[in-house]
């Protein structure tokens, strides 16, 4: 009998010997997905069998999910989000446990997409699908070492009611998401073909450490640090001088989630930060920071400091945004590159990205749950 070694296949036994040790997994459908993959062959549909995952139990009625499975996509499963109380700690509740970082099983892999970034990482899929109210994407990206994109507030349907999340995607490199995002955002043709196609170099970026006002831990930001001089020495960003200085988004982004955007205090911080994000990113510049301003935090929660306080500033004003691997810190915890663009200009962000990753090293692959 000859052994199937198929996309799926594989993906389902990564998952069967990795999960266990991860829980990055509420629920696997193997069953379901090979049925699936062979109908996608069968059909010759676009992603040709290309296994991912969902975000939580509802992720599976998402509409990125939909219009995956419809261009042949296959979901292999539910990924863990937090459970119930963990109004900060933001890791991850498995099947069988609480998600670990693939990095350091001592740390959290960052939430709410937690098992999404962890399924990725580990290779237990090609990508999953996510949604960051906040940093919910590019948080678990960053600390898990992989790609994460915030999609523009409102290009895609989203349950919250309050506007300040939106869809996102995760998978090992901008390049890896490509395939994805292509069917989510309107299927490949026309006027999509701008996928694939290069930016002209160097891009234009203003890099800010710390948005004015956030407390960011010495090393990750020497880490995006570095990342971001061995951009401007390869040619691919030219650092322009603005000045990057925000409100701090805290209040406001409180107030709109508890029901009272129309509050004058936050009101005032929104058309602050919307005015200098419109004066940061004119010209089609690219705004660099750090993804976080910590890095992955244990499992007994994250403490005072907010992983939340260099991302959700733009969930408040609706750009997209994604992280990508900077680099790690010196006990091993990987450290996300964040890079901003203008409102709708996703397709941009993602060719920006592909630019980004070509000129800083190939991210590793974490390796096997005991062999750190």
């Amino acid at each position: 009998m000859t052994r199937t070694t198929s996309a799926v296949a594989r993906a389902l036994e990564r998952i069967e010997r990795l999960d266990p040790a991860l829980h990055a997994f509420i629920e696997v459908w193997p069953d379901e997905a090979l049925a699936r993959e062979r109908e996608a062959l069968a059909r010759r549909l676009p992603l040709g069998g290309l296994p991912f995952a969902v975000k939580g139990p509802s992720g599976i009625r998402s509409y990125a999910a939909r219009r995956l499975i419809a261009a042949g996509g296959v979901p292999v499963g539910a990924t863990s989000v937090p459970g119930p109380g963990t109004v900060w700690q933001t890791w991850g509740q498995g099947a069988h446990g609480r998600t670990v970082n693939p990095w350091r099983a001592d740390r959290t892999p960052g939430g709410s997409s937690a098992g999404s970034a962890v399924a990725v990482a580990a290779g237990m899929a090609e990508a999953a699908t996510g949604s960051d109210g906040a940093g919910s994407v590019r948080i678990p990206a960053a600390w898990c070492g992989v790609f994460g994109l915030k999609t523009t507030n409102g290009l895609l349907p989203s349950p919250d009611r309050t506007g300040l999340a939106s869809a996102g995607v995760f998978a090992r490199s901008a390049a890896a998401a490509e395939p994805y995002l292509r069917r989510v955002l309107g299927g490949g043709g026309p006027p999509h073909e701008a996928f694939g196609l290069p930016l002209p170099l160097p891009l234009p970026a203003v890099y800010s450490e710390d948005l004015g006002f956030a407390e960011v831990d010495p090393e990750v930001a020497a880490v995006v640090r570095a990342a971001v001089d061995r951009l401007v020495a390869a040619g691919t960003v030219r650092l322009l001088d603005r000045d990057a200085g925000l409100l701090d988004p805290a209040g406001a982004w409180t107030a709109v989630r508890g029901g009272s955007p129309d509050d004058p205090k936050a009101v005032r911080v929104r058309r602050a930060n919307d005015e200098r994000l419109d004066a940061l990113l004119s010209g089609g510049a690219l705004l660099l920071t750090p993804a976080t301003p910590n890095r992955p935090h244990g499992h007994e929660g994250p403490g005072s400091r907010y992983s939340t306080a260099l991302t959700w500033a733009f969930n408040l004003s609706g750009h997209p945004a994604a992280s990508l691997p900077a680099g790690f810190t010196g006990d091993g915890c990987p450290v996300g590159l964040q890079v901003v663009a203008s409102r709708g200009a996703d397709l941009g962000l993602l060719a920006a990205a592909r630019a980004v990753e070509d000129a800083l090293p190939p991210a590793p692959t974490p390796p096997p749950p005991g062999h750190r």
